[in-house]
């Protein structure tokens, strides 16, 4: 029996189909940035932080909506206790700066000949904080802890992880917006890649196709990441050098999500192109017993860890494992997701980070049987007052992974 859903129509066809579903969420508002300001000098009184330093990348965008890639060039802020921001950029980019920064703070420049670190710290000095705990960005670069460290020794540099994470790992109900519609958007793409599929379809054929779907739906850097695998492919978890053309009876495994308003989607739909086997069958019914039993232990109070373990109790019950071993899962259940697609919390067994409402993760418990092929069913959830919520229905069963009806 043909799985349900796979097949019957085109590229041409699904593209023409697609009606863009960006403008039914809006982008983060500005006012949202003193908030998030404000949760941070919460956490740098507990930490007893004197100035947290926040790196070009997603913790400078997330906490003053000023977006800029990390460079060899310093380019970052510093948020101080009182609430100010000070940013710090070479001096020939500060008319950008004031251009893309959303939180309004104190420019500080540097010429190309002169010390960004010493900078930094002639900034502390100026503000009356002559010594105590600087939190730096997780992501910093060593070149500029290395740069900090050298140039004075009156702080202590410590990673500013609890207080960047402890405020981003917290989703705002304008964020979880955002993410649903995105998980939407690509829900509606892995059902359109199925009614393209036909045997001797390229690989590449599908992530052009998903790539422009993206675009259409009104993501507009299209995907932003995409693995489609046929076959033995699937059993290597993110790839291979050059995936094989679809098949027929081959496992098709498709993970795939997009940006909308810098917040990401990612999902996993797993099937059989043709006829199914009772070792394919048996695996895939038993990914999905494992996504449901990390569902279950998502609980209010309970840690991160207690969700990967209580799915590798699953698999092990039913001989597969124990620990990373394969046939079994090789990997954490799952990752944060926000801003970057992996962030905290994580699903591994020795993060003790405290389930509460607000945070978001993927439910993905990949199990891999070595040289024969891979099951993923990744979807995501989020916690709220009443306890885990998905992001987007589980699939069904494997001859019909979308729940169609016949």
């Amino acid at each position: 029996m043909m799985t349900l859903g796979l097949g019957g129509s085109t590229v041409e066809a699904e593209l023409a189909a697609i009606q863009s579903k960006a403008h039914l969420v809006q982008p983060i508002k500005s006012d949202a940035y003193p908030k998030r300001i404000k949760h941070a000098l919460q956490l740098m009184k507990q930490e007893h932080v004197s100035a947290v330093y926040l790196h070009a990348g997603t913790n400078l965008f997330y906490f003053t909506g000023t977006k800029w890639n990390s460079s060899e060039r310093m380019v970052g802020a510093l948020l101080l206790t009182d609430g100010s921001i000070h940013y710090i950029a070479p001096h020939f980019e500060e008319g950008t700066i004031l251009d893309f920064m959303e939180f309004e703070g104190l420019v500080h420049g540097w010429e190309e000949h002169e010390s960004p670190f010493e900078l930094l710290v002639s900034i502390l000095k100026a503000n009356g904080i002559s010594s105590g705990k600087i939190a730096m960005d997780e992501v910093t670069p060593f070149f500029i802890i290395d740069g900090v460290l050298n140039c004075q020794t009156d702080y202590k540099l410590v990673n500013a992880k609890s207080i960047t994470a402890g405020c981003r790992m917290i989703k705002s109900d304008e964020e979880i917006a955002i993410m649903q519609t995105a998980m939407d958007i690509t829900m509606d793409i892995h059902k359109a890649v199925a009614r393209i599929l036909k045997p001797g379809i390229s690989a590449q054929t599908v992530v052009d196709f998903i790539h422009e779907a993206h675009k259409r739906y009104g993501a507009p850097e299209g995907s932003y990441f995409c693995i489609v695998l046929f076959g033995v492919d699937t059993s290597f978890p993110h790839g291979v050098k050059k995936p094989k053309d679809l098949e027929e009876n081959d496992v098709v495994l498709i993970d795939t999500g997009c940006m909308l308003h810098d917040y990401i989607s990612d999902i996993t739909r797993t099937y059989v192109y043709g006829e199914i086997t009772d070792e394919q069958r048996r695996i895939w019914n038993l990914e999905r017993e494992a996504q449901f039993a990390a569902f279950k232990a998502a609980q209010l109070g309970e840690t991160c860890g207690s969700i990967d373990s209580a799915v590798r109790k699953t698999l092990e019950a039913n001989g597969l494992g124990p620990d990373y071993n394969l046939p079994g899962l090789p990997h954490r259940t799952g990752h944060g997701i926000g801003l970057d697609i992996h962030e905290w919390p994580y699903l591994v067994k020795t993060d003790q980070t405290v389930l509460k409402p607000g945070m978001c993760f993927s439910n993905e418990p990949m199990l891999v049987v070595p040289n024969a092929f891979g099951i993923r069913l990744e979807d995501h959830i989020y916690m709220t007052e009443n306890g885990p919520k998905w992001f987007t229905e589980p699939a069904h069963s494997i001859e019909n992974p979308f729940g169609l009806s016949e």
